[in-house]
C-alpha cells in the first residue's frame, strides 16, 4: 500500500467518516457494527469523541482508518474512544501511525494518561496497545440474569433525580473510585433511552427498561468494597421488575458493583474488555 496522509478528523465530511467506521467493523469481533447515518452523532457522543482531537489516515483522498480522540479532562486523560481500519489497510502501518500520533499529541496537551478499552479476545489489538506501553488497569465483564430470582426485595428505593445521579457520578474520582467513560455522565447523556437511578448507602444504579421486556444497567457503583449496598439495589430490581430479564454490558468494574452481580447469581458474558492505560511522563 502506498503512503497516506493524516489529517483532522473534523475536516472530513460526516458521512466519508461514517461510511469508513461502518467498513472498519464490519468484521468486528462481537458482529457486525452497523449505525445509521443519523444514530452516527449519538455514537461519537456516547464515546466522547471531539472530532477536533481526532485524526484519520487518508490515501488519495480516501479514509483508511481512523483514531477517535475523547479527552477526559475530569480524570486529566485521552481516552481513545474507538481506532479501525478498512481491511485493505491493515498491515500497512497505519494503527501504529494514528497510534502513535494520539499518544504524541495527549503528551503535548500536557495530560497525565492516555486509556483505551479493548476485548480481551482482540489479541491483535492488544499486541498493539501493548507494545506502545498501554497496561490493564482492570478487566470490564458483562454480566445477565434471566429475571425471576428468590433474592428480590421488597425494599424499593425512591428514584433520584438524574442531575443528581449525575453529580454523585461526577465526584467518584474524587472519592478515589476509577470509572471507564462510558458508565460516567458525559456518556450517560447520550444515550437514546430514558434513565432512571437509585441510590442507595455507598452504592447507585442507573438503569433503563427496553422493548423487549430486558433491564439494562448502565451504570453500577459502590464506593464500599463490601458492596452490600449494590447487592439491595439489584435485588429491588428482581423485586420491582420480576419478569424482566436483566443485562450488563462489558463495562463493569469487579470492585465497585461486580462482585454483588455474581453474588446474585448472574451470568457472566463470554467475551470481556480490558481497560487499559499508559502514563505520559
Amino acid at each position: 500500500m502506498s503512503s497516506f496522509e493524516i489529517v483532522a478528523a473534523g475536516a472530513l465530511d460526516p458521512a466519508r467518516l461514517h461510511a469508513a467506521f461502518t467498513a472498519a467493523f464490519a468484521d468486528y469481533l462481537i458482529g457486525p457494527f452497523e449505525l445509521a447515518p443519523a444514530q452516527w452523532p449519538q455514537f461519537l457522543a456516547r464515546q466522547g469523541v471531539e472530532l477536533a482531537e481526532s485524526r484519520v489516515a487518508v490515501q488519495r483522498g480516501e479514509p483508511i482508518a481512523f483514531c477517535l480522540a475523547a479527552p477526559r479532562p475530569e480524570t486529566d486523560s485521552w481516552r481513545l474512544g474507538t481506532m479501525g481500519a478498512l481491511p485493505a489497510a491493515r498491515g500497512s502501518g497505519t494503527a501504529p501511525a494514528l497510534l502513535d500520533d494520539f499518544v504524541a499529541r495527549a503528551q503535548a496537551a500536557g495530560v497525565g494518561s492516555v486509556e483505551l478499552e479493548c476485548f480481551a479476545q482482540n489479541t491483535r489489538a492488544l499486541r498493539l496497545y501493548e507494545g506502545r506501553g498501554f497496561r490493564e488497569v482492570d478487566a470490564l465483564h458483562g454480566w445477565r440474569h434471566a429475571g425471576g430470582s428468590a433474592n428480590g426485595s421488597t425494599d424499593i428505593p425512591a428514584p433520584i433525580e438524574l442531575p443528581d445521579a449525575f453529580a454523585w457520578l461526577g465526584a467518584c474520582p474524587a472519592a478515589g473510585i476509577a470509572l471507564p467513560l462510558q458508565v460516567t455522565p458525559r456518556s450517560l447523556r447520550a444515550l437514546p433511552v430514558t434513565l432512571q437511578a437509585w441510590r442507595r448507602g455507598d452504592a447507585q444504579i442507573v438503569f433503563s427498561e427496553s422493548a423487549d421486556t430486558r433491564l439494562q444497567v448502565h451504570s453500577l457503583v459502590d464506593r464500599d468494597p463490601a458492596q452490600e449496598d449494590a447487592r439491595a439495589l439489584v435485588a429491588a430490581l428482581f423485586s420491582r421488575y420480576p419478569r424482566q430479564a436483566i443485562h450488563v454490558p462489558q463495562l463493569q468494574r469487579q470492585v465497585v458493583g461486580g462482585a454483588a452481580l455474581e453474588s446474585l447469581g448472574f451470568e457472566r458474558l463470554a467475551l470481556h474488555q480490558l481497560w487499559l492505560r499508559r502514563p505520559l511522563a
